[in-house]
């Protein structure tokens, strides 16, 4: 089959690879439809993540159709569509238990587990393409994938719905959605949005519907802050405007009631501490860049709320613990427990109360997937999604 291979900084190449098969009782082989480039498959594209290996296939939101099933496999069925959540779980462990799905500590094979364990004090779940400490499993930027643990993770689509209006319950529209929902918004409140791609505007158009009153984004793409106008939110652009400023300004001098870090570990822009990042990070003393997060800890109101759904990987310098504690806010993050969500995100699209389509700015085949990737990189003002289509022989 074809599948698009990592093989180190900015190089992702399309190639030939032995195609997926049954290894367990509870797998599916999953003939893919349509699978998408996201905002933190760029940090393993720029070289970012730890442990990935040349020729790893990569790619985690994907959906397609069921083409063989393992034996234990009884609540799908082949020809079957289906969206797969980026996150591997088991359904059984302690932590599925309670619905912490992207917590699970059966997912991550044991042999791969260690180099979590080690970066972190426990194991991460298993993902799908995203490295080696998750699990090492091939993605679904490819004409076919393996998906363990079937019986857990997969969501059958209606045929009424297109693949575009459903292919983000994968990853972006659930991660958007809890990461508002650790806001915990109380009516009256003001939300604060760090970056406007694919997970802050959806972000934004769920905390709206939460009940905030006021939702502000925080870019400086025009594109991008367009969108997030069109939601409903306020916006700033912070190569124009002083953030910290604009916000006590908007909110009478009190500061946002939630915020919302949507950028995570690659924060760009000319700023001091950011400048001072990259020159840690290039003498490999540090290995994030945090400019959002330390702004947002200082923009947010005393007892307010944190919400970090963006990616970071590993140590930061300068965190502003002494706001965290003096203002006694509340922090949640964490990788999204997709399996919570989908029902309930799956039905309001089938009531037509969420639209995932406006985002999408570029559909290619899965051939030019190098070329989506460069894309989403380096024009990120005109390319807002990119979607892959195996089986396409041009852009339609």
């Amino acid at each position: 089959m074809r599948a698009l291979t990592w093989h180190g900084k900015k190089d992702v190449r399309v190639e030939t690879v032995e195609d997926p098969a049954i290894v367990n009782p509870r797998d599916v082989i999953l003939k893919i439809t349509s699978t998408a480039i996201c905002g933190s498959d760029l940090h393993l594209y720029d070289g970012m993540i730890p442990s990935m290996q040349a020729g790893d296939i990569l790619g985690h939101e994907f959906m397609g159709e069921v083409v063989e099933t393992g034996k234990s496999v009884t609540g799908l069925r082949k020809g079957e569509r289906v969206v797969v959540p980026f996150v591997i779980a088991c359904g059984a462990c302690y932590h599925c238990s309670r619905l912490q799905y992207s917590a699970c500590d059966n997912s991550n094979p044991p042999d791969k587990a260690d180099i979590s364990e080690t970066l972190y004090g426990h194991q991460m779940s298993g993902l799908f393409g995203y490295s080696h400490m998750t699990g090492g499993y091939a993605g679904g930027q490819a004409e076919y994938v393996r998906v363990p643990f079937a019986d857990v993770g997969p969501i059958a689509v209606p045929d009424d719905l297109e693949d575009d209006e459903v292919l983000f319950l994968s990853d972006i529209l659930p991660t958007g959605w809890m990461a508002a929902e650790n806001c915990e918004i109380e009516e009256g409140d003001t939300v604060a949005v760090w970056g406007c791609g694919p997970v802050g505007l959806f972000a934004i158009q769920s905390a709206l519907m939460m009940g905030a009153a006021r939702v502000i984004a925080i870019d400086h793409y025009p594109r991008r802050l367009e969108l997030a106008a069109g939601l409903g939110a306020q916006t700033i652009d912070y190569t124009t405007a002083s953030v910290l400023e604009a916000l006590l300004e908007m909110t009478g001098g009190i500061g946002p009631d939630a915020v919302i870090d949507a950028v995570g570990m690659e924060s760009h822009g000319f700023f001091v501490d950011n400048v001072y990042d990259r020159a840690k990070q290039a003498l490999m003393l540090e290995t994030d860049r945090p400019h959002v997060l330390r702004e947002a800890l200082m923009a947010c109101r005393k007892g307010g709320r944190v919400s970090i759904p963006g990616v970071y990987g590993g140590l930061i310098d300068k965190f502003p613990l002494g706001a965290l504690m003096q203002k006694g806010l509340t922090v949640k993050t964490g990788q999204t427990h997709v399996q919570r969500y989908l029902p309930l995100l799956l039905e309001m699209i089938r009531e037509k109360r969420i639209d995932t389509t406006f985002l999408i700015s570029h559909r290619l085949p899965l051939e030019s997937a190098a070329e989506g990737y460069r894309m989403f990189a380096e024009q990120q003002n005109e390319t807002t999604k990119v979607i892959l289509k195996p089986g396409w022989e041009q852009v339609q």
